[in-house]
């Protein structure tokens, strides 16, 4: 070898070390039920028994007048991935039988409220807002995991637990796919949004009344992750463990509480019996139930044979309420948010 040739040799060898370090730092591994077509299809069939004929509804945030939110190198734009996963999302959902719906499927400007009315409306039977996060110092460029939302604390009225429910099944897949811990502020990777706005919350989780949850996918400001974030493959593999998580919910299941009334009927004040119907494939854990009637809590029977929860409200004055009922099945699942004006005359 030539002097010049050595020199050359030499001056490469720190230079690919440069290169095989940078590139080592932008690491990310194929999910084994994702990496080929094949497993994929494969995946896609075995859940679509569960996931045919819901309607899903995908709110990319952000996007139009709101691009405010960009990495440190600027390789992303925060509106642009949020996007980009929902639409990925949305042709996993498709490909298993679901209705998707989206607030924007391109860089258009959506209001908040909007988002939340769309859902509304929508028929839905659950929202998705995806996110990508940012720290409070703009100087942090180290802080990185994987966050799911959902909305009020578990002491609050208005806290349904059938969305922290869905939260945990899609905070377990999208961090396991992405190879990401949950943060040091919960055991489980999922949040109450009352941890960034207290008492109030997000808005497209406080405004929306279809089980709903908040993805903050990572952080777009870490200087490694942003370089994953720019990746096309890596938005698919995210969108990739939203599904899985949310599919393995309904796989899972939850219980479905029916009347056993007419609803359109008002009741006598002394004949105020109400019957409700509870039913989940692997039973209703008993102690998980609660009754409300105009928020406040309610004596009930249940009887675990028939699956028939019985209310008297005999003792109430004639007028209109409110009963809300929440139960969950032995896996821990809760029932979706149940709310039944009833009048007495």
């Amino acid at each position: 070898m030539g002097r010049a040739n050595r020199y050359l040799f030499l001056l490469l060898i720190p230079l690919g070390y440069i290169i095989s370090c940078s590139s080592a730092k932008v690491h990310y591994e194929y999910p084994p039920d994702w990496k080929s077509d094949s497993a994929r299809n494969a995946t896609i069939t075995k859940y679509s028994e569960f996931l045919r004929g819901k309607k899903i509804f995908l709110d990319p945030g952000h996007g139009g007048e709101d691009r405010h939110n960009k990495g440190n190198f600027e390789l992303v734009v925060e509106a642009d991935i949020n996007l980009k996963v929902g639409l990925y999302l949305r042709e996993y959902l498709t490909q298993a039988g679901a209705e998707v719906i989206m607030s924007r499927d391109k860089d258009a400007t959506v209001p908040l409220k909007l988002r939340s009315e769309l859902a509304n409306t929508s028929g839905a039977d659950v929202f998705i807002s995806i996110h990508h996060n940012a720290p409070g110092k703009k100087e942090d460029d180290y802080t990185n995991y994987t966050s799911t939302y959902y909305h009020a604390l578990e002491t609050d009225f208005e806290h349904e637990p059938s969305n922290r429910d869905i939260a945990r099944y899609i905070q377990r897949d999208l961090a396991y796919v992405m190879d990401n811990p949950g943060g040091l502020g919960s055991f489980d990777g999922t949040y109450s949004d009352y941890n960034i706005y207290p008492k109030a919350g997000f808005s497209v989780l406080r405004l929306t009344t279809i089980p709903a949850v908040l993805v903050e996918g990572s952080f777009f400001t870490n200087k490694y992750e942003e370089q994953r974030l720019s990746l096309d493959e890596f938005n698919k593999i995210q969108a990739w463990g939203i599904f899985r998580g949310l599919a393995k919910y309904y796989k899972a299941g939850y219980p479905e509480i029916t009347p056993l009334y007419d609803e359109s009927i008002s009741f006598i004040k002394d004949k105020a019996v109400l019957e409700y119907s509870l039913k989940d494939k692997a039973g209703i854990n008993k102690k998980s139930i609660s009754v409300y009637i105009d928020s406040v809590d309610n004596d009930f029977h249940f009887n675990p044979v028939t699956s028939t929860l019985t209310l008297d409200l005999t003792k109430l004055k004639p007028g209109e309420y409110s009963v809300r009922i929440i139960c969950a099945n032995i896996s821990g699942n809760h029932s979706l948010p149940f709310f039944r004006k009833v009048r007495i005359i």
